[in-house]
């Protein structure tokens, strides 16, 4: 199902794979909004992280207990009542299942192939090698329709993608 511009307080899980632009667009938006922000790359444990930084994809065993913390931290959101940003790659449907809540919007940031395999190149300090970007796109299941969703292209501006995710979930931004 795509989402109807009447979720209160929503928790924005900004999703796709590494090199999309989901963690500069979730920032943007945060700051916009006023909202919290965590990025979901610093949940993961550090053997994870060295993993993936040896070129290693992580498998399934690896990803729940990071999956469990970003679902512990949209939680708190969401028993609070308040409106949150969270970054975190989603790939899986049955990922995304552990994430899922009334209040939960994906905002699914897609490109080519070969744009971000050009902007993982182009990136320095992160820990994700360009060579993983084909086990992460293998990895992917697309949203369905029982999963509230919007989908962006990630070769528009970053200003642009926010300006959309704004107008079609009906957020406003702060006023400065």
């Amino acid at each position: 199902m795509t989402v109807e511009p009447h979720v209160n307080e929503p928790i924005l899980v900004v999703m796709g794979v590494s090199g999309s632009g989901k963690s500069t667009v979730a920032g943007m938006l945060a700051d916009d909004l006023g909202w919290d922000f965590a990025e979901g790359d610093a949940m993961h444990p550090e053997s994870n992280v060295a993993k993936m930084a040896a070129g290693t994809p992580l498998d399934d065993d690896d990803r729940w207990p990071w999956l469990d913390r970003i679902a512990a931290w949209i939680q708190e959101r969401a028993t609070a009542g308040q409106p949150g940003i969270i970054t975190c790659s989603a790939l899986k449907k049955s990922y995304r299942d552990v994430l899922r809540g009334p209040s939960v919007v994906f905002v699914h940031v897609q490109g080519s192939t070969a744009l971000i395999g050009e902007r993982m190149s182009q990136r320095s300090g992160h820990f994700m090698p360009t060579s993983l970007l084909d086990s992460q796109l293998a990895t992917f299941e697309p949203l369905e329709a029982d999963e509230q969703h919007i989908v962006v292209d990630a070769s528009s501006s970053p200003a642009a993608e926010v300006a959309e995710v704004e107008e079609r979930l009906g957020l406003v931004a702060r006023k400065l």
